[in-house]
Parts: structure tokens; sequence; C-alpha cells
């Protein structure tokens, strides 16, 4: 069974965000007054072939706390989609 997962890295709230920052200053500069906080992160989607959904959650928990995110300074979440087919490999060149 394929599974799509859809994981959410971002930095926790009380680490700094300089890139959240710059976007907020950005958009700002732009006209978009009404912004008043900015936070950047991550997305990643990983297609799995596991049998069942507690198997997939139990391996995307695992990727995400060894390397998917800095458990010190980022939080993670994670939604889990079922799919009839896998999804097309990116082109290599």
């Amino acid at each position: 069974m394929m599974w799509l997962a859809r994981i959410s890295v971002t930095l926790k709230p009380v680490v700094n965000d300089p890139q959240g920052l710059a976007i907020q200053g950005g958009l700002r500069q732009l006209g978009f007054g009404a912004v008043r906080s900015v936070r950047a992160g991550k997305l990643l989607e990983v297609v799995l072939d596991v049998a069942g959904r507690e198997e997939a959650a139990r391996q995307v928990e695992e990727m995400c706390r060894r390397l998917l995110a800095n458990p010190v300074i980022e939080d993670f979440s994670f939604e889990l989609e079922e799919r009839s087919e896998p999804a097309s490999a990116p082109a290599s060149g």
C-alpha cells in the first residue's frame, strides 16, 4: 500500500527566525502592512510503500526524529494520505 506523508518542519517558537523576519520585512515593503509575523519552515513529501497506516506513521515519525528535523530547535508534524499508485520519480540528469 502506498502512503503520501506531508511533513511540516518549523522552528520552535522560542528560536529566532531570521528568514521569517526577512520575509515579513519584504511583505511590508510590498504594501502588506497587516502582516504581523512570519515563521519560515519546510514542507517535505515522502511516499512510502508499507502495509498499513500505523507502520507508515511509525516510519515517518522515526525519519523526522533521526534526520528530517532537529529536535533541539525544530518541531514537526505530518499527515498521511493513502495513495493508489506511486508518485512519479523526478528525472535525473
